[in-house]
């Protein structure tokens, strides 16, 4: 056992080869141009040092912004690129500058041309880089802005349209320490219910700060290197040219802002401009959204979802609620379909109306659109095909399923790009079907496919499925449509990128990254499958250690990592999704790391919390809990793998409220570890994970599921960790400041673990080798035999 003090002045390390496995480079993340011509790796450090994390930032509106580049606060930026044709094997590295910090790569409307930026001390500089020629071009100084949103889009392939910070700005503005008067905020009688935001605006100085970094010009700069200003200084969010080039659809913010909703919410107004920077069209004025109902299907009214289709070259597409955005109201149609060509002068055409609420489209061509609804409080998800040309052609119901029911997924379909180089539906050589890819859930097991469906009848058509013993997706098709890009991965070998071509089948091995954690070689993973007693089917993902002889080395400490999911239908909760053929190595505070220290892992067992018919699911919560628990303990119990002794329950996140609930209402830990969770539901007031309802709706509820209320009952010994700076909604780290001191009130045995700088997921080398050291001590001190 590694001493265990009281009290830490330093960060600490895990041991062998824990540390060693961390300080390990991860593969480049492999990326391919549109164009499938050429394939692009990045050099990306996966554990940036604390240092990054103490760089100056400033918080405002929901958000985190650095004050000196006017970029994304902790943003961990690449660190080379290297460029290959496609079905090369001889990279080339980009030359860059030493030390450089790369962000924000996109590729030109033709695939030829990759832009980034580059992070300086100042700010950041637009670079762009021919593929072909492998050389790169500083085009600006450090004066773009992506503080908030894009810094930069392509116009076409020989110019950029990018946010600039002003020249005239000047210094960021100071406070008075001096108080000018009091903070006051009113609500006469409107309802206005929020759920938790953090890094909020607190006071005029902040609305200060925000509009100070979040201003900029947009100016056109062109591969030359000329730039020409196109609209003056404002809250610019995003711009995006048209297909064509001719226009740019233009969303800024304005006052009034709030106190108690991130800037998402706040007004906005969405233009059209042309390429010279002059208003053409105004699509909606939209007031602060500030009395949205919690209800997860709310939206705000008027125009939302705005855009351009991808399928012609300047027309507008955007959804307006028919419900007033209210979820509650009874009424035929959710949601309307509405477009605009340019020059934007004619009245609005209606291409569809939503029985549920709208989520996205893809675009094919005049007379194919595929169209999604969704709706929360049944879980039904619909795919409609459209006729964009001819609205009054009744749509087609191709699919129509719960969103719950893995089995029936269709998957997603493969786009391509048209003649704007934008990404539209990719059809067969008949241009009757389009083609899917899905993971391909089935009682079988996850077996990833290509179909084709027909976009007049809905009928699909398996052309291919992956098979044992690998786990192999398709990420796009080649121009010939019988060869794939694929990503395929094997319990044995980790993921790489291939060509198969689906009629003989034969493959080409595109990258070659080695096994990061080759420690982890021998580790035994397999899919398990149970029972709970009310005869739901679970499963769960089981890893036990290196060398591991049942026979020969009895039941192991073990250790669970849980996160439960809502469900409105108990056979859809027993679905099969776990993968059995996909390679495990740990990252960051994985929980797989304690294989390594001899511990047997259980890791996501399924916790399905259901709520059939107008039952919600939430209401016996702890129930069901309890028992999905139980059949996971009596399951590795009764194999002979785990001792009921030395069971640790481990989780993050609403996993972390799950494990303080399950040591509260259950024995069957001896001890727990609980990351970055929130404990009391009454902080959480309006609404957290699947619950739509409120405190005051279901007081009962939000009670009985707070581990809080039941602290007295906790007696296992639990170890608490959360990030000091936690930005997620709801999981201040007040919530784990408070369950110490009721804890430790109560005599519990308990260790709270704040690190600083550190947000909702850890990042830094530092703390994550800490958590990871934490881990493993608490488990050997508290599952170690006396």
């Amino acid at each position: 056992m590694v001493d265990f003090p009281d009290v830490e002045q330093f960060w600490r390390s895990p041991p062998e080869p824990i540390n060693q496995i961390l300080d390990t480079p991860p593969s480049p993340i492999a990326w391919i141009c549109p164009n499938l011509q050429w394939l692009v790796e990045l050099e990306h450090p996966e554990l940036p040092p604390i240092s990054l994390l103490a760089e100056p930032e400033v918080a405002v509106a929901g958000f985190r912004l650095n004050p000196q580049t006017n970029g994304p606060a902790r943003h961990n930026a690449y660190r080379s690129i290297k460029i290959r044709p496609l079905e090369s094997n001889t990279p080339k590295v980009v030359d860059l500058p030493p030390d450089a910090k790369i962000s924000f790569l996109r590729s030109s409307p033709d695939g030829n041309k990759l832009a980034f930026t580059l992070t300086q001390a100042d700010g950041l500089e637009l670079w762009v880089l021919d593929l072909a020629e492998g050389i790169p071009r500083r085009l600006t100084d450090a004066v773009l802005n992506a503080a908030y949103g894009k810094p930069f889009r392509w116009v076409s392939n020989q110019s950029l349209i990018c946010k600039f910070i002003d020249s005239d700005r000047g210094n960021p503005p100071i406070q008075s320490p001096i108080p000018c008067g009091p903070l006051v905020q009113e609500n006469l009688g409107r309802k206005s219910p929020n759920r938790t935001y953090t890094n909020l605006l607190k006071n005029p100085h902040d609305e200060a700060l925000f509009e100070y970094y979040i201003t900029s010009s947009l100016v056109e700069v062109t591969l030359d290197g000329r730039c020409i200003p196109l609209v003056a200084p404002g809250l610019i969010d995003e711009a995006r040219p048209s297909p064509d080039g001719n226009f740019i659809l233009l969303t800024t913010l304005h006052r009034p802002f709030s106190y108690q909703l991130p800037s998402s919410f706040f007004p906005h107004r969405i233009e059209v401009c042309d390429l010279t920077g002059k208003i053409i069209h105004q699509v909606a004025d939209l007031p602060l959204a500030d009395n949205l109902s919690t209800k997860f299907d709310a939206v705000r009214t008027g125009p939302r979802r705005v855009g351009w289709r991808s399928d012609r070259p300047a027309t507008l597409f955007w959804v307006e609620a028919l419900d007033e955005g209210d979820p509650t109201l009874d009424v035929p149609f959710r949601d309307a379909l509405l477009e605009l060509d340019a020059p934007f002068t004619d009245t609005p055409k209606l291409l569809w109306k939503s029985e549920h609420r709208f989520p996205c489209i893809c675009w094919g061509r005049e007379d194919v659109a595929l169209v999604w609804e969704r709706w929360y409080d049944n879980r039904k998800s619909r795919i409609w095909r459209l006729h964009p040309n001819s609205p009054a052609t009744p749509p087609k119901l191709l699919v129509d399923r719960s969103y719950e029911d893995n089995y029936t997924d269709p998957g997603s379909p493969i786009m391509a790009l048209n003649q704007y180089r934008r990404t539209v539906l990719r059809f067969t050589p008949d241009g009757k079907a389009i083609y899917l890819g899905g993971r391909g859930a089935s009682p079988e097991g996850v077996y990833p496919f290509l179909d084709s469906m027909d976009v007049e009848t809905g009928q699909t058509q398996r052309l291919w499925r992956c098979q044992d013993p690998y786990f192999e997706s398709v990420l796009d098709l080649l121009d010939d449509e019988n060869v794939m890009l694929t990503s395929r991965q094997s319990k044995t070998e980790p993921s790489n990128l291939f060509l198969r071509n689906r009629k003989d089948n034969q493959t080409v091995q595109l990258t070659f990254y080695p096994d990061p954690a080759p420690q982890f070689a021998d580790v035994r993973k397999e899919v398990v499958h149970y029972q709970r007693a009310d005869g739901v089917q679970l499963s769960a993902k089981l890893y036990l250690p290196a060398g591991y002889d049942p026979t020969r080395d009895g039941a192991l400490p073990t250790v669970f990592w849980v996160y439960p999911e809502e469900f409105k239908n108990r056979e859809l909760a027993g679905q099969v999704t776990k993968a059995e053929n996909t390679f495990s190595r740990p990252h960051r505070t994985s929980v797989l790391f304690l294989l390594t220290q001899g511990y047997a892992v259980l890791d996501n067992p399924s916790l399905p919390i259901i709520g059939e018919g107008d039952a919600e699911p939430n209401d016996t919560y702890v129930e069901q809990l309890i028992a999905a628990a139980q059949a996971a303990v009596d399951y590795v119990v009764g194999r002979g793998i785990a001792d009921a002794n030395r069971l640790c329950i481990c989780g993050h996140s609403y996993g972390a409220f799950t494990t303080v609930n399950l040591l509260a209402h259950a024995d069957l830990f001896r001890a727990g570890i609980a990351m970055s969770g929130a404990y009391n539901r009454s902080l959480t007031p309006f609404g957290f994970q699947g619950e739509q309802r409120n405190f005051w709706e279901a007081s009962e509820t939000y009670i009985r599921m707070s581990p809080f209320t039941h602290a007295e009952k906790v007696k296992a010994p639990l170890l608490l960790i959360h990030g000091e700076n936690d930005s997620n909604p709801g999981t201040y780290p007040l919530q784990t400041e408070r369950l110490y001191e009721a804890l430790k009130g109560l005599g519990a045995i308990v260790r709270w673990v704040v690190l600083p700088l550190e947000d909702h997921g850890y990042r830094s080398r530092e703390a994550v080798g800490h958590v990871l050291w934490e881990m493993v001590n608490w488990c050997d001190r508290y599952l170690t035999p006396s």
